[in-house]
C-alpha cells in the first residue's frame, strides 16, 4: 500500500481579467491555431505544433501526473473573460523533495498577438496564490537570459535568478513555505 499523497488536480481559477481553464484535450483545435506562430519558440526552441500533436500532448498532460507518478501536471488554459478568446497558458509540474515538501516548476506562454498586457502576470500570480494555499515549498522557473519579459514575470511572482544554467536556461527560484 503506498502513503504517497496524490498530487493536486487543476481546478478553475478566475483572476480581474482572466478565467483559468483546467486543460481538456478539447482545448487541442482552438490552441493549435493561437498558437501556430514560430515566434513563440524563439526562446524554448522547437515548432508550433499540430491540432493533431497537441490533442496527443493534452491527452498525456491531462491525466495530472508522469506515467510513474512521480510527477503532477497542472495545466491551464487562459481565457480573457471580456470576450472569451484564448491567450496563452500556465503550467506547474510539481515534484517532492521531502515527506512534505513539494516544488512547483512554472512555466507560461501568451499567444504573441496577447502579449505585453500583463496577462502572464495575471495568470501566473493566480496560480501562485493557488499553489500556495496547498502548500507548495518552492517555486522555480528555467529562463533564457535574453527573454526579459519573462523575467519580469518571474520578479512579479517573488523568483530571483540562481547561477544554475542548464539547456541555455538560467534557474529561477523562491522559497515560499
Amino acid at each position: 500500500m503506498s502513503t504517497t499523497r496524490p498530487w493536486p488536480q487543476a481546478a478553475p481559477l478566475a483572476t480581474a481579467r482572466l478565467y483559468l481553464e483546467p486543460l481538456r484535450v478539447s482545448h487541442a483545435g482552438e490552441a493549435a491555431a493561437v498558437f501556430d506562430d514560430v515566434r513563440l519558440h524563439r526562446w524554448t526552441g522547437g515548432r508550433p505544433r499540430t491540432r493533431e500533436e497537441l490533442e496527443a500532448t493534452y491527452r498525456r498532460r491531462s491525466v495530472g501526473c508522469s506515467p510513474d507518478g512521480r510527477r503532477g501536471w497542472l495545466n491551464w488554459m487562459l481565457r480573457r473573460r471580456s470576450d472569451q478568446r484564448l491567450l496563452g497558458t500556465v503550467q506547474a509540474t510539481l515534484s517532492r523533495t521531502g515527506p512534505s515538501a513539494t516544488v512547483a516548476e512554472l512555466a507560461w506562454v501568451i499567444a504573441t498577438d496577447h502579449q505585453r498586457h500583463g496577462y502572464a502576470r495575471e495568470a501566473a500570480t493566480g496560480v501562485v496564490a493557488w499553489l500556495r494555499a496547498r502548500g507548495i515549498v518552492e517555486l522555480r522557473a528555467h529562463i533564457h537570459p535574453c527573454h526579459d519579459a519573462s523575467q519580469a514575470v518571474a520578479r512579479a511572482l517573488g523568483l530571483r535568478p540562481t547561477d544554475v544554467v542548464a539547456d541555455g536556461e538560467v534557474l529561477w527560484r523562491a522559497v515560499v513555505g
